[in-house]
């Protein structure tokens, strides 16, 4: 009996994903968040067996969805047996906490196990970062990203918090043992002291990244960080200039720390004077990624603030390149990343020359080039124009 259970939990979740969008909302980019979504749930490791939307301007204050579609997805999701519903929207805690009560009664009743349960997409994102992670610091970033996440669920809630649905799904069982049923202030305390260590412990990580900054300053080494959407090719674009062979995934948010690379480049064709360079390659950036969670991120992210010039990498075949654009603008604004920049459009291989002209218009006034990592196609061009802007 034990061996069937844990077979049972080594199978990957049934996921059911749902989105709330306003009336206006057309159907390629309706698709486009789903498919995001979708991806993101393939990341982890779970399979989707359906997916469905609700156009409405206002949400249900309670449960987000509005009450009869949580009812008929509550009932496709007893037939086609899946266990986890997964909103792409964020939530407040009154809301996730009421649909969870709803799965936990139906679960119940069908005798389900495992019950029945839901999660927003930034609860997936952080579980795809805990899963990604493998330096010390950017674990500290993601247990910092989780508690700021999961405070405001923690300090508006009144249930008892040793029967919070998250509290076992993210290992928290041990900060939740014998708190009574209105007890939040232990919590509170607790999750504050870990904060602060947390905190402290990312300072000393960032005091020994401007070490190295400052030694390489000393050394007159210009850096060039890499920026760009989660999976354009930005670890592939490192590999491709550095030869240093980073994990370079079709997967999102692949990469969650800094992975940094020596670039060689010719500054003097007649003389053969050549300047080392050090690239940069961090975190993608996603669409609606609240602030807290990129401030969890700032350590990381440091490097491409303090870079000379950064490189922003667009997948040339994405069919949303604007919308991706001006995530990335948007985000680097955010963070104060306000050098000079170069826009590098990656998997031309991918298009026609139609949609590349239609490239080459944009953004007149911006450095950009036209590149292939995959088939080594025009990244001469671009180390000849890193090398003029550092």
């Amino acid at each position: 009996m034990t061996e069937k259970k844990e077979l049972q939990k080594a199978e990957p979740l049934r996921v059911f994903l749902v989105d709330l969008v306003d009336k206006t909302t057309n159907k390629e980019e309706l698709n486009d968040r789903m498919r995001e979504l979708e991806n993101l749930v393939q990341t982890y490791g779970w399979i989707v067996v359906l997916q469905k939307y609700q156009k409405k301007d206002i949400p249900d204050p309670k449960t987000y969805v509005w009450k009869w579609k949580l009812d008929e997805i509550i009932q496709d999701m007893l037939r086609l047996k899946a266990n986890l519903l997964i909103v792409w929207n964020a939530l407040k805690p009154a809301q996730i906490w009421q649909i969870n009560e709803k799965l936990r009664v139906v679960s119940e009743e069908h005798k389900l196990d495992p019950k029945m349960e839901a999660r927003d997409r930034i609860d997936l994102i952080l579980k795809i970062f805990e899963k990604h992670a493998t330096s010390w610091e950017s674990r500290l970033q993601i247990q910092l990203a989780a508690i700021k996440h999961m405070w405001p669920r923690i300090y508006r809630m009144w249930m008892d918090l040793s029967k919070q649905w998250w509290a076992a799904s993210w290992g928290w069982a041990w900060a939740t043992r014998g708190l009574g049923e209105t007890n939040t202030e232990r919590m509170k305390r607790h999750l504050k002291e870990q904060t602060l260590k947390i905190e402290k412990k990312l300072v000393e990580y960032a005091k020994m990244r401007k070490l190295h900054r400052d030694a390489r300053i000393k050394k007159w080494m210009p850096t060039v960080g890499i920026v760009g959407y989660t999976n354009a090719g930005k670890s592939s674009l490192l590999n491709g200039l550095t030869k240093k062979w980073v994990l370079a995934e079709n997967k999102l948010f692949a990469t969650l720390w800094t992975n940094v690379g020596n670039l060689y480049v010719i500054t003097d064709p007649v003389t053969g004077r050549w300047k080392e360079i050090l690239l940069n390659d961090t975190i993608g950036f996603i669409r609606d990624l609240p602030p807290k969670l990129i401030k969890s991120f700032s350590s990381t992210l440091e490097d491409s603030i303090e870079s000379d010039l950064l490189l922003h990498v667009i997948d040339s075949s994405d069919p949303f390149v604007w919308e991706r654009i001006s995530v990335v603008h948007d985000v680097l604004s955010d963070i104060w990343a306000n050098q000079k920049r170069i826009l590098v459009f990656n998997k031309i291989d991918l298009i026609d020359e139609e949609k590349l002209s239609e490239l080459k218009e944009l953004f007149p006034d911006e450095d950009k080039v036209f590149i292939s990592v995959k088939w080594n196609i025009w990244l001469e061009e671009l180390k000849n124009m890193i090398a003029k802007n550092v």
